[in-house]
């Protein structure tokens, strides 16, 4: 079996499995009232979603985790189809899935987690990762497009950039489930274009996790296309965004990560500009002012007049495209 088929079928056997508990998960979830809380001064369609299973990152992360652990205990006999380099970003899936499950749960209770405790633990758990890249998997190579060859990195400047990108495309990915499908859509995609990626390289064990996570997001979006019966949570937007981060300092093709995952750039871009707009002429004129209609993006086209399923539609085309510019600029 070639490295490219051993991948696609992992991706089935993890959507078959996430398919199979989906319906279970479901059932828990709605026993014990673990239902989402929307937003008063958000789209006044979305209060329709009010109660909608939440924490359904639970449903991607458990498969992936299985499939792993066993096919990493297959290779203690001999049969080898999963490295010991998955187990770091497999890590930082679980944990950030676990910081994101503490923060849904508290928001059931009442506010969520503060925003800056949540904070400090991603810098954290980014980090921790940073250094085990770096020193233990000796991941120190950058890769430019048009540049032969590869760059390389000091230390500390390299744990600095990986911790940025870990901790930025956690919260990316986090402002951009917002949309039945559309935090799903967008990070498959990315994980499947840098599972590519990892098989050109050789790097056979992180194309097979890639391809594992994009068969279990799958899964996962059997039950989140519009309307939703299950909402991801930060159990799986922050795991995601996380996870991806990672994945591409592996590939050492982070500097096309704007790029693969362009919606979740946007997302968090849009909410930066719009929260210094407003402070700035809070203080300049006495009242604040915006420049979109509501940030993250996704939420000012749909103030525009556009549907929900316009706006996932329309931004997992851009990110099919930009996806596959950054393959093109990958090989180039």
């Amino acid at each position: 079996m070639t490295q490219a088929s051993m991948s696609v079928a992992l991706a089935g056997l993890s959507f078959m499995l996430t398919l199979i508990w989906g319906a279970p998960l479901l059932r828990i979830l709605r026993h014990f009232k673990v239902g989402k809380t929307i937003r008063v001064e958000g789209p006044q369609r979305h209060l329709t979603k009010m109660g909608t299973p939440t924490m359904g990152g639970v449903l991607f992360v458990l498969p992936v985790l299985l499939l792993t652990a066993l096919l990493n205990v297959g290779s203690l006999v001999g049969f080898s189809v999963l490295g010991r380099s998955v187990l770091l970003p497999m890590g930082v899936l679980v944990l950030y899935s676990l910081l994101g499950a503490i923060d849904d749960w508290e928001g059931l209770r009442g506010q969520g987690m503060r925003a800056r405790t949540k904070f400090f633990f991603q810098v954290v758990l980014a980090l921790l990762a940073a250094i085990g890249l770096y020193y233990v998997l000796d991941v120190w190579n950058m890769y430019f497009p048009g540049v032969k060859g590869e760059v390389e990195m000091s230390g500390p400047l390299y744990v600095l950039i990986a911790v940025i990108l870990i901790v930025g495309f956690s919260n990316a990915v986090n402002f951009t489930d917002g949309l039945d499908g559309l935090a799903g859509l967008i990070s498959a995609t990315a994980f499947a274009v840098y599972g590519a990626i990892a098989l050109l390289q050789g790097q056979d064990y992180l194309a097979r996790f890639c391809f594992t996570l994009v068969g279990a997001v799958f899964g996962f979006l059997w039950f989140n296309v519009h309307p939703a019966e299950l909402i991801m949570g930060d159990t799986g937007s922050l795991s995601l965004g996380a996870t991806l981060a990672v994945v591409a300092l592996m590939t050492g093709q982070w500097p096309l990560l704007p790029v693969i995952a362009i919606i979740p750039v946007s997302n968090v871009l849009s909410v930066m500009i719009q929260t210094s707009y407003f402070k700035y002429t809070r203080k300049k004129y006495g009242e604040g002012r915006r420049i979109f209609k509501m940030a993250p993006l996704h939420h000012h086209f749909e103030l525009l007049g556009w549907s929900e399923t316009q706006v996932v539609q329309r931004f997992w085309l851009i990110s099919l495209l930009t996806a596959m510019i950054g393959v093109a600029l990958a090989l180039a």
